[in-house]
């Protein structure tokens, strides 16, 4: 068979006739197990945060329904979110690390700028953004993606500035003391919750995405 009469689609290995081409993953291995032990790890300790929360409210008029909670009580939530928190660190810093090294971090996220953000978030709000190619990311996808980033690693280090306040004193003032570090943890918090519920409408939305996190493409 030649190149004329090939089926679309089929692509072979360059010098070895006849065998087929298995195309690159969209979403390497490394990439959907980091996403995967970061979304448990996150889960877990947004459930059990929300059980420490509870314990002693940042803000007195806003309960979390303990149904939804993780952990039964304070001591048992604790345990869970240290859990957790070691889990997100270190997969964290591994799928940091790899996106440097690799140079995905540069080719998926990059270039970004406000003027493309507002034009795809235009487009989106209009029904109108493609989702033909999952291996490019559009402009708001970059930006929530970067984002989620930043957002995570405030909230590991606002949550050592709780957890550790005596031996981090300039880690706490730079948050503004202990009282202003738990605000800044629960409102970046709050981001990340907000984040995942949008995330997971658009994977209702477009379920090919979600194809690729788990096979691959």
């Amino acid at each position: 068979m030649n190149a004329i009469d090939r089926p679309a689609g089929e692509s072979h290995v360059p010098g070895v006739p006849g065998m087929p081409h298995v195309p690159r993953p969209i979403q390497p291995v490394w990439v959907r197990v980091a996403h995967w032990l970061n979304a448990l790890a996150v889960v877990l300790m947004m459930l059990s945060g929300w059980r420490i929360y509870d314990a002693s409210p940042v803000f007195a008029s806003f309960r979390i329904p303990p149904g939804i909670t993780l952990g039964g009580w304070l001591g048992g939530a604790l345990q869970w979110h240290f859990a957790a928190m070691w889990l997100l660190f270190f997969t964290a810093l591994f799928y940091l690390a790899m996106n440097v090294v690799t140079g995905r971090i540069r080719s998926r996220f990059f270039p970004l700028s406000p003027r493309a953000i507002l034009r795809d978030l235009r487009d989106a709000l209009k029904g109108h953004l493609s989702h033909a190619d999952p291996s490019r990311y559009n402009a708001v996808q970059k930006f929530a993606y970067l984002f989620v980033m930043l957002d995570i690693a405030l909230l590991i280090v606002s949550g050592l500035a709780i957890w550790k306040s005596v031996q981090f004193p300039l880690l706490r003032e730079a948050m503004g003391g202990y009282d202003r570090a738990r605000v800044v943890h629960f409102c970046a918090m709050a981001l990340l919750a907000g984040f995942i519920v949008i995330h997971v409408t658009m994977v209702a939305l477009v379920p090919r995405s979600l194809l690729t996190m788990i096979r691959g493409r």
